[in-house]
């Protein structure tokens, strides 16, 4: 599969939101609980630091997008964080790295130093094999970090890399 990833237009928003809105229908990685609709997600993915969309240049299909956005402020404003969304029935193609990878450039080329994960959930092995892979290191355990779609509380296990 041949991924290409490009900076997210307008013309992206609903298939963006359907991938989007999988997730956090699943209730299993992304912190949000809401779903976004056509017009608070072009502003979602309008607002961030860079919304890179990952589009299949055989089909020319989305397959996947990630949002970069600073981790805080001010004396912490060099931090970004990010999250990657990968559609449910091309999963397991390598499209993670492949927007991972991009987004740690996109970090850099935007000046950010650090690339940090607050919520890696531990039960999400695919990401913490990639994070590992990539050589993010992993800065413990926060117990029940995490609420899952069915009410219990899942570790997170927060990731960093220097840019």
């Amino acid at each position: 599969m041949d991924i290409q990833i490009r900076e997210y237009t307008k013309e992206d928003t609903k298939e963006a939101i359907r991938i989007w809105n999988h997730i956090v229908e699943e209730g299993n990685a992304f912190p949000q609980m809401e779903c976004l609709t056509e017009s608070t997600g072009e502003e979602f993915f309008m607002g961030q630091s860079y919304t890179g969309i990952g589009v299949d240049g055989d089909s020319g299909e989305i397959a996947g997008l990630y949002i970069l956005h600073p981790n805080n402020v001010g004396r912490c404003g060099h931090i970004c964080n990010a999250s990657y969304a990968v559609r449910w029935d091309m999963r397991g193609c390598q499209i993670g790295e492949k927007l991972v990878r991009h987004c740690m450039e996109q970090g850099k080329a935007l000046g950010y130093g650090i690339l940090q994960f607050n919520a890696v959930v531990k039960s999400n092995g695919a990401a913490l094999h990639l994070y590992q892979k990539l050589g993010f290191t992993q800065l413990g355990v926060i117990p029940g970090g995490f609420l899952m779609k069915d009410g219990s509380f899942e570790d997170i296990i927060p990731h960093y890399i220097v840019l």
